[in-house]
């Protein structure tokens, strides 16, 4: 199929393969090579690059080219085209190793199919193999197929042919042979070559005929055509042949006697004698004739030459007065502009002279209000100290300053509720949280965060230090060490948590849970604890949370029941309390539930599904202790196995089954906390490197030790800016951080 032959010659067919990111251009390229194509052959790689008309910007949104920078457009379309050809880079290290010569075509269109049909039939591709369209069961909106079209509006002449997975998905061949170019002939010459051939000759001979230097032997063979020496010549042809005929008898001649013919002889001879003579002095004559002849076109030939150096020199002084008077012009025209620009420097220096006795009349006015906007703004801030702030308020432009603008070096998570960037506000590391566009809830989830965060303070929740209500920003001080979830399964090459650490970890979240479920006036519902929303701080101090899915029981409820019923539940899978999700009821113990699962991951470090069923199961078997989380080596068995069971308790899916965690857990979990107290050493090696053990800066606090509602209020954002001022930041980001 590859080669035919033509007028007896053996021609190699021209084979281009459609290629992109997709993965049928990878099986398109192989097909080729195995079923067309030999070793040392060529092949045409084709890519349809399209044209781009806009520019997205960080935000989400395009801006068209025509509306930015010429500058930012170029660099677009140099990255755009930098991508293109690096598309190129795995078919062509495919058709090296397969010994196949490679031509690598980029074409820009807002059409592929067209485009590729106008390829083929301007450069008389004879077969072209492009892959199949994706198809997929999930997609929405049926998608272009781009194979079919080019298989309609490809040339007869080509064969297209479809490859889906390595196989022929089909296959148009050509109804028509490919149209030959116009033959050419390279021995035979154009009727233009020979009539310029033919001129150069005659030309040539033309210039061979009126040179003046004659070649010296040629005058000796010069014929002197004259009436007399042509009669003589006659004379002396007709006496010499008679005389050498021996046969010969002039009739005139029957009457002389011998003495008349020796006269006769004698005067012929004379005669003769006579015309060489003659012939002597016309050669003379005529060699003097071409010697002045020489010498007239010697003449000629030099006064033609001085003509033409006059000529040249006048034209020289013609392109220098030219010269001189382009120049002059050009002086004239500078000295014209030199003199607008002077006038135009006077005038701004004029115009300057009135703005600046204007702007010193503006700004004497603007003292004397920025004096009166003092005064007011004084009282203003007299007020203000006297009200309720309850965070700090930042401006988007303070956000985008600190951010980059967003730029996406500084971005160190996202999740359902939008990104989260670190970066520095007042000279503290913070974690921005932005809020997406589009984001499910997203606007009630902020104003529930800030409500719950701005109204709280405590060791074990993450600090809130200020929002940007307008675009839904919210500033947290920085957690340096990520969450619990990243550190229990080791990611970022992060170091192991030892037992203790573990231990303490689950008694402050305990803590933090029990002050939420005993805030005054009502009491608050997490709805989504998980190890993902658990920050560690650069002692390892966690700290919960995303508490934009909390909610507030209403005093009625909670001083007669302790759940209530709500409309739609929320929440993560697998951490969610199951009657919750059944019936919608929401109490403090839905809580419960959900700590009861983390518990089981803080010692196991395994996914959730499934777990409580698993430990249960090790526990019946007497396996527990292979159950533990295997990267941490010295395990207090039988501290672990009291810390599983009450886990288990935690996650019963009954709710009246679960334990009280103010009488219950949180007592059994400070137990636990002092043993790991009293066995761990004075320094604490993560990573290889000693750190202050976190058990000394951070006492066990109950909740009623915290700071209530009503103290916050009094004391304001400046005491919490204060204490979060005094907090150690890693100066370094160890791990991926996550505050979604």
């Amino acid at each position: 199929m590859l080669n035919q032959r033509r007028n007896g010659e053996k021609k190699e067919e021209l084979v281009a393969v459609a290629i992109d990111k997709d993965k049928g251009s990878q099986y398109a390229l192989k097909w080729a090579v195995d079923h067309l194509l030999e070793k040392g052959q060529s092949v045409t790689l084709l890519h349809v690059k399209h044209r781009a008309s806009s520019i997205p910007t960080p935000l989400g949104n395009n801006v068209a080219l025509s509306d930015v920078n010429e500058d930012v457009a170029k660099a677009y379309k140099y990255q755009l085209d930098n991508q293109a050809k690096e598309l190129f880079l795995p078919f062509r290290c495919f058709c090296t190793r397969k010994d196949i010569k490679c031509n690598e075509v980029i074409v820009e269109d807002t059409d592929i199919a067209k485009a590729l049909c106008d390829y083929v039939k301007l450069n008389l591709v004879e077969i072209l193999v492009v892959g199949a369209a994706p198809r997929s069961g999930f997609v929405r909106f049926k998608p272009t197929d781009i194979p079919s079209s080019i298989s309609k509006a490809a040339p007869e002449f080509c064969s297209v042919y479809v490859i889906a997975r390595g196989k022929i998905s089909s296959v148009r061949s050509a109804s028509c042979p490919l149209p030959n170019p116009p033959p050419r002939k390279q021995n035979q010459s154009s009727p233009i070559s020979s009539q310029f051939n033919a001129r150069l000759t005659q030309n040539s001979g033309s210039r061979a005929e009126k040179t003046p230097f004659a070649p010296r032997n040629l005058i000796e063979d010069v014929e002197i055509r004259s009436p007399f020496n042509r009669t003589q010549t006659q004379k002396i042809e007709a006496v010499g042949h008679h005389s050498q005929d021996p046969d010969y008898a002039d009739p005139n001649l029957h009457g002389f006697s011998s003495s008349s013919q020796d006269s006769m002889s004698c005067s012929s001879s004379h005669t003769m004698d006579e015309m060489e003579a003659e012939m002597r002095r016309l050669k003379q004559e005529l060699r003097q004739t071409m010697d002045l002849y020489s010498s007239a076109c010697k003449e000629a030939l030099c006064a033609k030459q001085k003509a033409m150096e006059l000529h040249h020199w006048k034209i020289e002084e013609q392109q220098k007065l030219e010269d001189a008077r382009v120049a002059e012009e050009a002086a004239l025209a500078i000295a014209e502009r030199e003199r607008a620009k002077s006038k135009a420097a006077i005038e701004a220096a004029q115009a300057a002279q009135r703005i600046a006795e204007l702007e010193a009349q503006k700004r004497i006015k603007a003292e004397m209000k920025a004096f009166k906007e003092a005064e007011e703004k004084k009282k203003v801030l007299d007020t203000l100290a006297q009200s309720d702030l309850r965070y700090r308020k930042y401006t988007i432009d303070e956000i985008e300053a600190a951010t980059e603008y967003f730029v996406e070096s500084r971005k160190i998570g996202e999740g359902g509720y939008g990104p989260v960037y670190k970066c520095y506000l007042d000279h503290t590391p913070v974690a921005i949280k932005v809020l997406r566009p589009d984001a499910a809830q997203g606007r009630s989830q902020f104003q529930q965060e800030v409500e719950v965060l701005s109204c709280i303070r405590h060791p074990n929740m993450v600090l809130l230090l200020g929002a940007c209500p307008e675009y839904g920003c919210l500033v947290y001080e920085y957690m340096a060490n990520g969450s619990l979830e990243d550190r229990l399964f080791l990611r970022g090459n992060s170091p192991v948590l030892p037992w203790q650490l573990r231990f303490r970890i689950a008694a402050e979240i305990g803590t933090a849970l029990l002050f939420l479920h005993q805030t005054k006036p009502e009491p608050l519902v997490h709805r989504d604890l998980k190890p993902a929303n658990i920050l560690l701080d650069n002692n390892f101090v966690s700290k919960i949370g995303d508490v934009g899915l909390a909610r507030l029981v209403p005093p009625s409820v909670a001083d007669t029941v302790t759940q209530y019923r709500m409309t739609s539940t929320a929440g993560t899978f697998c951490y969610i309390d199951p009657e919750y999700q059944q019936t919608g009821m929401l109490g403090i113990k839905s809580d419960i539930y959900s700590l009861g699962i983390m518990l089981l991951q803080i010692i196991t470090a395994k996914p959730p599904m499934g777990l409580t069923h698993h430990v249960e199961r090790a526990i019946e078997r007497g396996t527990f202790t292979d159950f533990l989380d295997p990267n941490v080596p010295d395990w207090p068995v039988e501290e672990a196995l009291i810390f599983a069971k009450l886990a288990l308790k935690c996650a019963e899916l009954r709710r009246k089954d679960r334990p009280d965690l103010g009488k219950v857990v949180l007592p059994e979990l400070n137990k636990l906390r002092a043993l790991a107290e009293e066995n761990i050493s004075s320094s604490i090696f993560l990573g290889g490197s000693p750190r202050v053990s976190p058990f000394q800066s951070q006492p066990s606090l109950t909740s009623q030790e915290t700071m209530t509602d009503p103290q916050l209020r009094q004391s304001g954002y400046e005491s919490s800016r204060s204490r979060s001022s005094t907090s150690s930041f890693a100066t370094e980001r160890n791990q991926t951080d996550n505050y979604i």
